[in-house]
C-alpha cells in the first residue's frame, strides 16, 4: 500500500492538458464513483505571475529623473516628459514612470488598488537563473535543499479544510513554489486532461503506462488516500463547460500563455471549487539584447503581463474583495545596457501588487541615485527590500498567516508597509 504522504511527497499528483484524448476511462469511472464536492464558503484567493527569466525593473518603472542612468541607457532610457517621444513614460509620483506599453495599469495605480515595490529581490548575490528562481520560490534564499515552496507552506498554515483545488498552478507541471507535503494540482489546459506523476521521465512513465495497475491493487487506498485530491479534481471539471466560457464585465484577454492562464484561473474561481492560492507564469524576460524601448520584445512582454492582470481583474469584478495578485521576478537587469542594445543579469528589480486591501497608489521601496558608488559591484541595482519582507506581508494580511518562521525559515526582517494596516 502506498502511503498519502508518501505518494503525494514523491508523485505531487498533477494535471495538464494532452489536446487530445481526454480523461482516462478508469480515472473517470473512479473519480465518477465518489460524491461530488459541493460548493464551498468563499475565502481570500491569492493569484501569484513569476516572471521568469528576470525583469528589467528599471524599465517596467523608470526613475527617470535620474541623471546617471540616461547616461547608462542612451539607447534605452525613455523620458516621462510630453513630446519626448510619441509614447512617453507614465509619470507616477514625479520620480517613476510606468512604461507605455503598461497603460492598462495606471488607472489601477491612480485608484490605489495597485502598488509597486522597487529594489526588490533576494539577499543571495547569485545571478543564475535556475539557482534565483529556485532560491525564491523555495523562499530560503541560503538553503538549496529546502523540500518545500514557500507557497506550499502558505497553504499548509492556513489551518482550515480545502477542496483539491485549494492550490492550483495553470502550468504543465507543478511550480517549485508548490513543492511539499500540502496537496496541489497543476493544470495546463481546463479541456483536455489526464493525470502525471510529478517528475522525471521515469515517473512520467509510471502515469501513462503503470498507474491503472497501481489503481487496480490498491482502489480503496488509492482513492481513500492518496489520489482523492485529483480524482475529485478531475470529476469537478467534467462536470463543467469549461470550453464556452466568456469573461465577465466585457473582460478581454490577450491570447497569449499568460492570458489564458489567468482565464482558466477565472473560470475555477467561479466554479466555486475552492481556489485558494493560483500561479501562473510568464516567460521571455531575458532581454540580452534588442530589448526596445517604445517597441520590441520588453514593450510586448510588458503589454501582455499587465493587459493579462487587468482583464483577470476586471472578469472578477465580484470578487475583487477577496482577491490580491502578486508578480515576483529573480532578478532585474543592469544599470548600464550592453553593446548588442540589452541589458544583462543583475541584482534587484521591481514587483506589482494589486488588490484592495493593498496600499496602493505608492512606489514603495527604496532607489538610491544610480551613481556607480551605489551600485552593487558598480553595476547593478541595489536589493533594499528582501522579497520575503514583501511576500509575507501579503501571506499575513489577505491570507491571515502569521508564522513567518514556518513560512520563511531564517528571515527575520520587518515589512514594508505595501498592505493596509
Amino acid at each position: 500500500m502506498v502511503s498519502r504522504r508518501g505518494f503525494i511527497k514523491s508523485g505531487g499528483l498533477a494535471l495538464f492538458g494532452i489536446g487530445i484524448g481526454g480523461v482516462p476511462s478508469f480515472i473517470a469511472s473512479a473519480a465518477n464513483s465518489d460524491k461530488i464536492i459541493s460548493p464551498y464558503k468563499r475565502k481570500k484567493i491569492f493569484v501569484t505571475i513569476f516572471q521568469r527569466g528576470a525583469m528589467d525593473g528599471l524599465m517596467a518603472v523608470t526613475p527617470f529623473t535620474d541623471q546617471y542612468l540616461k547616461a547608462a541607457r542612451p539607447t534605452l532610457f525613455m523620458s516621462a516628459a510630453k513630446g519626448s517621444s510619441d509614447s512617453p513614460l507614465i509619470d507616477l509620483d514625479g520620480h517613476f514612470g510606468l512604461h507605455p506599453a503598461m497603460k492598462s495599469f495606471e488607472n489601477l495605480f491612480r485608484e490605489k488598488r495597485l502598488g509597486i515595490v522597487h529594489g526588490i529581490g533576494s539577499p543571495n548575490n547569485t545571478r543564475s537563473h535556475f539557482d534565483a528562481q529556485d532560491y525564491m520560490e523555495s523562499g530560503t534564499p541560503f538553503r538549496k535543499g529546502t523540500p518545500s515552496g514557500w507557497l506550499n507552506r502558505a497553504v499548509g498554515l492556513m489551518g482550515h479544510d480545502a477542496t483539491p483545488f485549494r492550490a492550483v498552478s495553470l502550468t504543465s507541471s507543478l511550480p517549485r513554489s508548490f513543492y511539499g507535503d500540502n496537496p496541489s494540482v497543476a493544470i495546463n489546459n481546463l479541456q483536455d486532461f489526464a493525470i502525471q506523476v510529478r517528475g522525471n521521465q521515469a515517473g512520467a512513465n509510471l502515469a501513462s503506462k503503470s498507474f491503472e495497475d497501481l489503481y487496480d491493487k490498491t482502489t480503496s487506498g488509492l482513492l481513500k488516500e492518496t489520489g482523492k485530491e485529483s480524482f475529485d479534481a478531475l470529476k469537478i471539471l467534467q462536470k463543467t463547460d469549461t470550453k464556452n466560457y466568456t469573461p465577465s464585465n466585457n473582460a478581454v484577454y490577450p491570447n497569449s500563455p499568460l492570458g489564458n492562464s489567468m482565464k482558466q484561473i477565472a473560470q475555477l474561481i467561479k466554479m466555486d471549487v475552492g481556489v485558494e492560492v493560483a500561479f501562473a507564469e510568464s516567460g521571455g524576460w531575458d532581454t540580452h539584447f534588442n530589448q526596445g524601448r517604445e517597441q520590441g520584445v520588453f514593450a510586448r512582454n510588458v503589454t501582455d503581463l499587465s493587459n493579462s492582470i487587468t482583464a483577470f481583474w476586471t472578469d472578477m469584478y465580484q470578487y475583487q474583495d477577496d482577491l490580491t495578485v502578486m508578480t515576483m521576478t529573480e532578478f532585474g537587469r543592469t544599470v548600464k545596457q550592453n553593446g548588442t542594445g540589452g541589458t544583462d543579469h543583475g541584482r534587484a528589480s521591481c514587483n506589482f501588487i494589486l488588490g484592495n486591501d493593498v496600499n496602493g497608489g505608492i512606489v514603495h521601496g527604496t532607489v538610491n541615485p544610480l551613481a556607480i558608488e551605489n551600485l552593487e559591484d558598480g553595476r547593478d541595482l541595489v536589493v533594499t527590500t528582501d522579497f520575503r519582507s514583501v511576500f509575507s506581508e501579503v501571506a499575513s494580511k489577505h491570507l491571515k498567516i502569521n508564522n513567518d518562521s514556518v513560512l520563511f525559515p531564517d528571515w527575520t526582517g520587518k515589512r514594508l508597509g505595501v498592505m493596509k494596516a
